[in-house]
């Protein structure tokens, strides 16, 4: 802090969940778990794709890159999270604070491009499979993940660098478990509705497209659908993006709830319990969603498996039968 009158905030103390020593113990334990969770479970996922040639296709491709991106930003929260735990100390550098905001929103924001790229790469395999192998060649699969990261961090580093170019002028108590929009504005000591604007502004203009060309993706995928004669093909077409369904549904339906939902139903302590959902869960639950409910993913699994009681070589396997 500096002298004087109108002090210069250094650092904020982010005061999390609860004061209780006996709670944070609690939720030590609990974030411990799911962050070991999350760790083997992505980092099992990019093995098994990376290993199995049967995974080597645009979705999975994809797919590697989500896990990676769960893992990221979970990482860039989780861990500070628990040493506040242990330590009963909150306390954040302004940098610290700055890069926080900025490797999350940026990974967030990817995560959002990812799952519209995925939402597209179902629709072409499913509504125009003749011509998949083109519009999914690898250049354009490059190109895809490019942009992805590459709009998410430009639109995250304007997002920091509205947020931190405001004055802090004292207060820095964040009322949250890490460096959030909302908090952080509450503590500016100027009008902050210019720059909400552009933030805002920023964030639709990633978030909303990727909502929407998801969204799009599935109404045409589920048109095709319902045209093909046969329950058993129309079960089994369905099947291939239930997974990437279901992930979306958990994302987007909890980022709608939290930055979309009405100003007055605005609540620190509810905002906080959300977080956790797409801090800890959705990195936690998205691989064993892709495992568990995809029959690719868990073919592979058995092959590694076996391959491990073979010496490590992967068993004969035949190619991918279709793409979609």
């Amino acid at each position: 802090m500096g002298s004087g009158n109108s002090t210069t905030v250094t650092e904020f103390v982010l005061l999390g969940f609860t004061s209780s020593p006996d709670l944070r113990a609690l939720l030590f334990v609990l974030f411990s778990v799911s962050y070991v969770t999350i760790l083997l479970g992505n980092a099992g996922l990019l093995l098994v794709i990376h290993l199995d040639s049967c995974l080597h296709t645009p979705m999975y491709l994809f797919l590697r890159h989500l896990s990676f991106v769960d893992l990221c930003y979970s990482s860039a929260i989780v861990p500070r999270a628990l040493n506040s735990f242990v330590m009963g100390d909150g306390t954040i550098s302004f940098l610290g604070c700055a890069v926080q905001f900025c490797v999350f929103g940026g990974m967030l924001t990817t995560e959002c491009c990812l799952l519209a790229v995925m939402a597209y790469d179902r629709f072409v395999a499913i509504c125009k499979p003749l011509l998949y192998t083109v519009a999914m060649s690898d250049g354009i699969c490059t190109w895809l993940l490019v942009c992805s990261y590459a709009s998410s961090f430009l639109n995250s580093l304007i997002q920091t660098g509205y947020t931190f170019s405001l004055p802090f002028c004292g207060a820095n108590q964040v009322d949250h478990f890490f460096c959030d929009i909302t908090p952080l504005l509450k503590l500016s000591c100027t009008k902050t509705q210019s720059n909400k604007t552009i933030i805002l502004a920023s964030a639709c203009v990633i978030g909303v497209s990727s909502f929407l060309i998801t969204l799009i993706s599935y109404l045409y995928i589920f048109t095709a659908i319902l045209r093909i004669p046969s329950p058993q093909g129309r079960r089994k077409t369905f099947s291939t993006c239930t997974s990437h369904l279901t992930a979306v549904s958990i994302f987007f339906g909890t980022l709608i709830f939290m930055y979309l939902r009405p100003k007055p139903s605005y609540s620190a302590q509810q905002d906080k319990a959300v977080s956790v959902l797409y801090t800890i869960v959705i990195p936690m639950v998205n691989p064993m969603i892709y495992s568990l409910r995809n029959k690719d993913v868990k073919e592979a699994l058995r092959r590694c498996f076996l391959s491990q009681s073979l010496g490590g070589v992967f068993p004969p396997f035949p190619p991918p039968k279709n793409l979609a």
